[in-house]
């Protein structure tokens, strides 16, 4: 009984971390939808293969240095900081992704798979970049 009273004494902060994670994942997909000309949510629920692919990578480029910075932080404050660095930063590469690729937006919209994975993919790797630079 006392083994198991031992390993929940982290419960506390277990359910701390991820109840600010998931809060700011939602932040973070209300202010990537606001910042996108395109809406990602309808564009899905038409089965938008190129809206699914760039909303779903991009969702995941910010997850990654989330749960970086949840592993690394000394503290859940910490934590929130690294979080909003990792906002910035996939909001900074969806305007980047923009410069090769003008009109992205309209292109995802129309259903184009290769301009939704070629946001996806750069979220993704921005992100996996974010979460290594991170640990450091």
């Amino acid at each position: 009984m006392e083994l198991i009273s031992a390993s929940l004494d982290g419960l506390p902060w277990f359910l701390a971390y991820l109840a600010t994670a998931v809060v700011m994942t939602l932040v973070y997909v209300v202010i990537y939808m606001w910042v996108t000309p395109h809406p990602e949510i309808a564009l899905i629920r038409d089965n938008n293969m190129a809206a699914s692919l760039a909303f779903g990578g991009s969702l995941i480029g910010f997850c990654l240095p989330l749960a970086s910075a949840m592993a690394n932080s000394v503290a859940l404050a910490d934590c929130v900081v690294w979080g909003v660095v990792a906002l910035i930063v996939q909001i900074l590469i969806f305007y980047l992704v923009r410069l090769p690729v003008p009109k992205i937006s309209e292109r995802i919209e129309k259903g184009e798979s290769a301009s939704g994975l070629w946001l996806g993919a750069a979220s993704l790797a921005g992100g996996i970049l974010n979460a290594a630079a991170m640990t450091n």
